[in-house]
């Protein structure tokens, strides 16, 4: 299976994420939204054929990340060629088929995904999907134990004790303008 020139481009950069050792705490690997984290080459091999052979799923969608030490589902690049899709983030689970992020759509090219988490972060908000729909729910927040985790800010229990909300929502009283 050929990589995607955006993947094969990440994947020389950066390796994936190693699993934290024993006693270790699972928030730095779990870094992109959906608490997920990348694969490592290994892990991404191991993946995708157990999707493959054993979840007889159509090949040529890449495992790329999971929640640590969970194997029920993920995200996938799609590295068909021929389809629209191609090069483009998915979702994926056990149970279920495969579908582009954002649902309904032939999805988020790698590139462009990756650009706009680093935007987010940069920027203290929330996920902007290529529709330009803002994931209310996904807004990155810093964790005690020097990881970042994604979360819906209103729900108060979802954030990690002693985690900082990048910036977060913003209030959208007016804000005096220079010379008011």
């Amino acid at each position: 299976m050929a990589f995607p020139p955006a993947l094969r481009a990440w994947y020389g950069l950066h390796d994936g994420i190693d699993d934290p050792a024993a006693g270790t705490s699972w928030w730095p690997a779990g870094f992109l939204p959906g608490h997920q984290g990348w694969y490592r080459l290994e892990q991404l091999q191991d993946a995708y054929v157990v999707q493959i052979r054993d979840w007889e799923r159509e090949p040529g969608r890449i495992p790329i990340s999971c929640t640590p030490g969970d194997i029920w589902y993920g995200r996938y690049i799609d590295a068909r060629p021929d389809e629209p899709s191609y090069g483009n983030l998915g979702r994926w689970a056990v149970d279920e088929e495969p579908e582009p992020i954002p649902t309904f759509t032939s999805g988020w090219p790698l590139e462009a995904w990756l650009t706009e988490l680093a935007d987010a972060l940069e920027q203290g908000r929330c996920l902007i999907e290529p529709n330009g729909r803002r994931d209310q729910y996904t807004w990155p927040v810093l964790t005690v134990c020097g990881g970042l985790t994604w979360v819906d800010p209103r729900d108060e229990r979802l954030l990690p004790k002693g985690g900082m909300l990048l910036n977060g929502p913003r209030s959208t009283a007016r804000q005096p303008a220079l010379g008011d």
